[in-house]
């Protein structure tokens, strides 16, 4: 089964449960995946619509942050019950250590290509590689952070 089929079927659950705030969210994101694939004339793999669900899950958590900077906690938690809702169609995420390994083996695969020790100018190479690397495993504001320490040291 799909994760697109694993969300249809979450929403028909949810129908059924008359569970109106997890059935929102729900429709939202099927309704993103959608869009996508209507913009791009593609039928979306498990990837992307991991990528669709990241997406999503940032702007929850950049609203959570500009709400309660506001004072507006009621807005702040229901994007919080979003992205617990949304959360739950990622796949587990890497740890800080196991993200740190994935940039080492990026930078020692970058090292062997240049010739020489990366700099902070190949940041961009080293974020593109562990982007594919790493794409729904993790979040890429700790890669980037990882990179830069990487690059630091």
């Amino acid at each position: 089964m799909t994760l697109k089929d694993q969300i249809t079927d979450d929403m028909k659950a949810a129908m059924r449960a008359k569970d109106s705030e997890r059935l929102g969210t729900i429709r939202l994101l099927l309704a993103a995946v959608k869009q996508k694939e209507v913009d791009e004339r593609i039928e979306l793999d498990d990837a992307a619509v991991v990528a669709v669900v990241d997406k999503l899950l940032k702007q929850r958590k950049d609203s959570i942050a500009a709400f309660e900077q506001a004072g507006r906690t009621d807005l702040a938690d229901k994007e919080a019950a979003e992205a617990k809702v949304l959360q739950a169609y990622l796949p587990a995420r890497l740890g800080a250590d196991e993200i740190a390994a994935e940039v080492r083996a990026v930078v020692a695969d970058l090292t062997a290509e240049l010739g020489r020790a990366p700099g902070a100018a190949d940041m961009g190479k080293i974020m593109g590689a562990a982007k594919t690397r790493l794409a729904g495993k993790a979040d890429m504001g700790q890669v980037s952070a990882a990179v830069k320490a990487a690059l630091a040291g």
